[in-house]
């Protein structure tokens, strides 16, 4: 429908970035900047530390001189979940009370000073514990993403992005007060289960918001305040050295996006899309006389006109009959979605292309803690990569287009992540640098997917579908907290698995179409031809 009152046309003569569009890109900024501290804490929350066996035959010895005797090394370091046998007492603790041929298993531990959940609840030599909480937060979006894409497409946008953060900011202050593992893990899945769609609802209300030519920069703004957020709360770990003041310095902000209910303006393009055009005519009016421009009569006639025949329809029926045929609209349409092949091939396609993102962005992102130096710097060097990466993305989409931009990132992030398997462990530099890249060109490819999927999808449905492909996509994100546990097999296991994953990817973008320049399509009809037809060019 909105095609059908010219909103790209609205859109153009109003300007892609005027002052309407830069304060209301100001407010969903904020969100969006929580949102890129909340996705990586458990990073930080839970991370790996310093510890060894506690020799409960020796710890009260002065001299720790024993200890190269009762534990043995591992990489040049003392092993964390293994000792060797004590067998006879002398009091001294020397190597002749240990037999150095029989290792066991610790049942207990000593802690170094630093700060993290591993401490707390005793997870030592529980590495599937420890990484499980990254993977508890991650499956929390199956449930946030779809049941935030229903609130949005049904009720609203700003409604989803009110509720959501509240949720992120309510669960993750509680979590900070965590007596034990489960109470961490359960407030864990609830923080993102029921709050991390606000980034998603903050991302679909931006793109909406500007016409085909402004996406591609709106996107790049939005990724950008992103990464300040990831480099935020590493310098903020860093800098607070506890996992529990750390939660609550960074949640009690969220609570305030509630405001957003009565102070963010509406999409208007949802509003057209659910038939409610007076409400969309006077934001549009509001906008123009923010941006100083003046709409002319004929562009915005069409939504009178529309306003006038659903008067008209009211005036012969109920609310209640008026309500079924809305919610039989609604399902009319997402019927459509589903019994539409190229819609569903489509669907299939681009939720692998965000498995792939997720599980090598998070696995990298991650696993940057365990690369030799400081794991604070490296996880802000691995995070500030991506800026440049999403200017790159504001160079390259609107000029080569989205599928060549895809297909070339992707087989960089495979040659890349499978290059670092062939660097001996004594080139750490060398493989910093190749790690940085890798991160890099994902980067690209998933601020590119991001916005392909908001273009290939019909409004109406746009964000559901859009939840639909980044819930399932969160198969990825889910997973990857879990690679570090393939480092005890094999050093650059996690690596090659990143690598195999973008080549699939790369292979598959062949088959979508190209959306360069195309108008965002509005029923599932528009959307087919997609797959049918050259893109149509906008106006510039």
């Amino acid at each position: 429908m909105s095609k059908d009152v010219g909103l790209d046309a609205v859109l153009q003569e109003l300007g892609y970035f005027g002052k309407y569009n830069i304060v209301n890109y100001a407010l969903l900024l904020f969100p969006v900047y929580l949102a890129g501290m909340y996705g990586s804490a458990f990073v930080f929350e839970a991370s790996d530390i310093n510890y060894r066996c506690n020799i409960t035959e020796c710890e009260g010895v002065n001299n720790n001189t024993w200890l190269k005797h009762a534990i043995p090394l591992k990489d040049g370091e003392l092993s964390k979940c293994k000792r060797y046998q004590h067998y006879n007492y002398t009091g001294s603790c020397s190597i002749g009370d240990f037999n150095t041929s029989v290792k066991e298993e610790c049942h207990s531990f000593v802690y170094s000073d630093e700060d993290s959940a591993v401490k707390d609840f005793d997870l030592g030599c529980q590495n599937w514990k420890r990484t499980l909480v990254g993977s508890a937060h991650n499956a929390g979006l199956f449930l946030s993403l779809p049941l935030t894409g229903v609130i949005s497409d049904r009720y609203g946008r700003k409604l989803a992005l009110a509720v959501a953060s509240l949720m992120n900011g309510v669960f993750g202050f509680l979590r900070s007060f965590s007596s034990s593992y489960i109470m961490m893990l359960v407030f864990e899945f609830l923080e993102a289960g029921l709050g991390a769609g606000a980034y998603s609802t903050a991302f679909v209300i931006a793109m909406e918001l500007v016409g085909p030519k402004g996406r591609v920069f709106g996107n790049t703004l939005l990724n950008g305040v992103y990464v300040m957020g990831l480099i935020t709360l590493s310098a903020l770990a860093w800098w607070l050295q506890s996992w529990r003041n750390l939660l609550r310095v960074i949640y009690i902000p969220a609570m305030f996006v509630i405001s957003y209910y009565w102070i963010l303006n509406e999409s208007v393009r949802w509003l057209i899309s659910k038939g409610r055009n007076t409400e969309a005519a006077a934001i549009l009016k509001k906008a123009a006389k923010m941006n100083r421009v003046e709409l002319s009569d004929e562009v915005l006639s069409p939504l009178y006109e529309l306003e006038k025949l659903n008067t008209d329809t009211n005036n012969e029926k109920t609310k209640d009959e008026l309500e079924c045929k809305v919610e039989e609209k609604t399902e009319s349409n997402f019927m459509k979605v589903i019994k539409s092949s190229i819609i569903r091939k489509r669907l299939v396609i681009c939720s692998f292309l965000w498995i792939t993102c997720t599980f090598v962005y998070y696995g990298l992102s991650i696993n940057s803690v365990s690369l030799a130096g400081n794991k604070y710097v490296n996880f802000m060097l691995v995070s500030f990569v991506e800026i440049p990466a999403n200017f790159v993305c504001l160079l390259v989409l609107d000029r080569f287009g989205r599928k060549k931009v895809l297909i070339i990132t992707y087989v960089l992030s495979a040659c890349l992540c499978i290059g670092l398997s062939f660097l001996p462990k004594d080139q750490k530099w060398l493989s910093l640098v190749l790690y940085l890249s890798g991160k890099f060109s994902i980067t690209v490819a998933y601020s590119s997917v991001y916005i392909y999927v908001s273009e290939v999808f019909p409004t109406n449905v746009r964000q559901s579908l859009l939840a639909v492909c980044s819930s399932l996509g969160r198969v990825g994100s889910t997973l990857a907290p879990m690679t570090p546990l393939l480092n005890h097999y094999y050093h650059n296991l996690p690596a090659i698995f990143f690598g195999s994953m973008a080549l699939v990817a790369s292979i598959l973008v062949f088959s979508l179409p190209e959306t360069i320049n195309v108008a965002l399509p509005d029923t599932v009809e528009e959307a087919e031809r997609l797959s049918h037809s050259r893109s149509k060019k906008e106006p510039a």
